[in-house]
Order: C-alpha cells, then sequence, then structure tokens
C-alpha cells in the first residue's frame, strides 16, 4: 500500500477507523485498541492493524493508539486534513439535520451554505448559517469555492441541481435523495440509500 493511490477496500475500512476514532474523542476517550476499532467496524484486529502498519507504526503494545494522534494521520492518509467547502441543497427535515449535526466539521468539511427554493425559508436560521435563495449558488461558489454538493432536495429537483453543481466545478456529489442523476465521469456521485443499507445489512448479517 501507498499513500499515492488506496485501494477502494483500504480507504473505506480507512474511513471507518476514522469515524471510530472521531466519536471516540469525543466521549473523552485518548487511547483505543484495535480489539476496540473491531468492536465497532466488524473489521478483524489483525486487518486493522495490518492496514495502520502499512503507513507507519501508530500504536503501542499494551496500550493501544493514541486517538490524537491516529486521527491526524489517517487525514493526512486520506487526503483530508484541511478544510474543505460543502454547499447544502434543501432546507427541509433532512437538510437541517445534516446541517445541524456537526458530522462534517468532525472530519474537516464545512457547510458554506444551505439553499433552497422555498420563501418560507429562505432567509431562516439553521444552525449557525442562513438559508440562502437557490438563486445565490453561482456568486457562493465563485467566492469561496464549493467542493463537495449535498443534496436533500426531493428526486424531480436533485438532476437539476447537479447540473448546476458540475457548471460550478464541483466534482464530487452527495445524493440523499432516490434520483438517478447523471454526471460527466469526471465527477462522482455517491447516493446514501437507507433502504439500500438495510438490505445489504440483512443480507450479510441475517442470512
Amino acid at each position: 500500500m501507498t499513500t499515492d493511490r488506496l485501494t477502494l477496500g483500504v480507504a473505506a475500512r480507512l474511513s471507518r477507523y476514522l469515524q471510530v476514532l472521531t466519536q471516540a474523542k469525543r466521549m473523552g476517550k485518548s487511547s483505543i485498541s484495535s480489539q476496540a476499532i473491531s468492536e465497532y467496524t466488524n473489521v478483524n484486529p489483525t486487518q486493522i492493524r495490518r492496514d495502520l502498519s502499512g503507513f507507519g507504526k501508530f500504536g503501542k503494545r499494551g496500550v493501544g493508539y493514541d486517538i490524537d494522534s491516529l486521527i491526524e494521520q489517517i487525514r493526512k492518509i486520506l487526503r483530508t486534513s484541511g478544510q474543505h467547502n460543502i454547499a447544502l441543497f434543501g432546507a427541509g427535515n433532512l437538510g437541517q439535520a445534516i446541517a445541524t449535526s456537526g458530522v462534517f466539521a468532525d472530519h474537516g468539511f464545512r457547510i458554506c451554505g444551505i439553499f433552497d427554493v422555498d420563501p418560507s425559508k429562505v432567509g431562516e436560521p439553521v444552525g449557525e448559517l442562513t438559508v440562502q435563495h437557490y438563486d445565490e449558488l453561482s456568486s457562493v461558489a465563485e467566492d469561496v469555492g464549493i467542493e463537495v454538493g449535498v443534496l436533500a432536495v426531493p428526486r424531480d429537483a436533485a438532476q437539476a441541481v447537479a447540473d448546476d453543481l458540475v457548471a460550478s466545478g464541483v466534482k464530487i456529489i452527495f445524493n440523499y435523495s432516490d434520483a438517478l442523476i447523471s454526471v460527466p465521469s469526471d465527477v462522482t456521485v455517491h447516493t446514501s440509500s437507507p433502504a439500500v443499507e438495510l438490505l445489504y445489512a440483512l443480507y450479510f448479517y441475517l442470512s
């Protein structure tokens, strides 16, 4: 393994480790063992140690891993150090939950704008943000630069928003709608569906 290009499996597992480490830190823990990480990820402790040892010596036998240090190192490996700007579309219940959860901030992502077309939502506060009209997208994209777009919009609106994001230079889109989105080959769309995740869990853990 090298930090030049991770395999999908390694990148996925490191992301899961990072999630566990971040949650453990929030709970006040300063160190964690590979066994503890395994319990939260269902990844074998030997595999965890193998994944991490491929990039250096991070843990101490009998002590475990220093959480702050390992978070920093994994972020470097995943190239997520620093701050990355996110635009969130949709200020309904789902959009508000995403904007106020803090899940992105924990990993160095900043929601720089939340957009909607509903006059009853535009101008309203959502956490530390104020909902902006969708027409302001281009000016925000030009001012701060948007790296990731998050779609919490109705199915019928998703493709049009994705098209505008692509036109603004965004290369990563997280789609929380159930729409099938068509984008150029250099743009990545990740569709998050609770139903799909549940089907996966049912197949692998209950069958």
